[in-house]
């Protein structure tokens, strides 16, 4: 049978398949894009390998370190006192800092991508420090700063005001290693919007206030979110900043992962597991949020 043409918007294309033509050789046909079924195939196969050689399988090992011996001596470790404290210090310092983080992120990207004015790009290059710097250098500088040796450490001593080896200096460590998340989330956001609709709304008479909460954070929800997501994950699992500047107090000043470390140094294995399975079953639940405010702007998106 000979192959007929088709009309796709008017323009005449020749059908090269027909009625009596073989099946077709799912080896070797190619998406839209022009790679070969065996390329994808292939490149999935890579990902999916790396992804379990790099990360369910330490993941796995964890939750099967923790639970080795035991649901009592999971329970035994996790609520021992020092272990409550480690956790209940790393939710107060990532309830302390992502939300400061938040706001600032957000007035930091409105500012940027709605305004000009001197030294924007010192507040762009200021926002980016924190990924090129180590944390361990920036827990440092705190201690530099607050130690009982450094710049305002005698004043400090003096009024009886801890900064480091003390909360405060955990919270400042934290919400410097997590300054970047909010705001690099949404400052392409806010660029690629524009400001048309905040212009037509003051041209309407309304407030910067009301332009604000009415115009412009609506259109950025869900990238706030995201990036709230991101910020929450990273100060929960902060390591180095936290670890210079708290001092490793047990039972005072350590945070879930420096207990984790402090229990692997002491032999205790199944009890650092045990605490290292919490962190990651945080990392889970911040990934679980993170697809689901994904999946809602997708939607959000999709139907108007």
């Amino acid at each position: 049978m000979a192959a007929q043409p088709l009309s796709l918007g008017g323009v005449l294309m020749s059908n090269a398949v027909t009625v009596d033509q073989p099946i077709v050789n799912w080896s070797a046909k190619a998406d839209a894009r022009g790679e070969p079924l065996w390329v994808r195939l292939s490149l999935i196969g890579v990902a999916l390998a790396f992804l379990t050689l790099f990360l369910f399988v330490p993941l796995g090992a964890v939750f099967y370190e923790a639970l080795k011996k035991g649901w009592a001596t999971y329970f035994k470790a996790i609520t021992e006192s020092d272990a409550l404290v480690a956790i209940r210090l790393t939710l107060m310092a990532a309830a302390i800092a992502v939300p400061l983080n938040a706001v600032f992120g957000l007035a930091a990207a409105w500012s940027i991508t709605k305004f000009e004015f001197r030294g924007k790009q010192v507040l762009i290059t200021l926002i980016d420090l924190p990924f090129s710097v180590s944390p361990v250098i920036s827990g440092l500088v705190y201690m530099l700063m607050f130690g009982a040796q450094g710049w305002f450490g005698p004043w400090l001593n003096e009024h009886d005001i801890k900064i480091v080896f003390a909360l405060p200096g955990i919270v400042l460590a934290t919400i410097f290693v997590t300054v970047p998340f909010v705001a690099r989330e949404l400052i392409p956001l806010m660029e690629a919007q524009g400001k048309a609709e905040e212009e037509a709304a003051a041209t309407l008479g309304a407030s910067g206030f009301r332009t604000f909460w009415h115009v412009t954070l609506p259109r950025v929800k869900w990238g706030l979110l995201y990036g709230i997501v991101l910020c929450n994950a990273r100060a929960m699992g902060e390591f180095g900043a936290v670890s210079v500047v708290s001092g490793h107090i047990r039972g005072m000043t350590n945070t879930m992962t420096l207990h984790v470390e402090i229990l692997y140094n002491e032999y205790q294995f199944s009890a650092a597991f045990a605490v290292a399975s919490l962190l990651a079953s945080l990392a889970l639940l911040t990934l679980a949020a993170k697809s689901y405010i994904e999946w809602k702007h997708a939607r959000e998106v999709v139907v108007p």
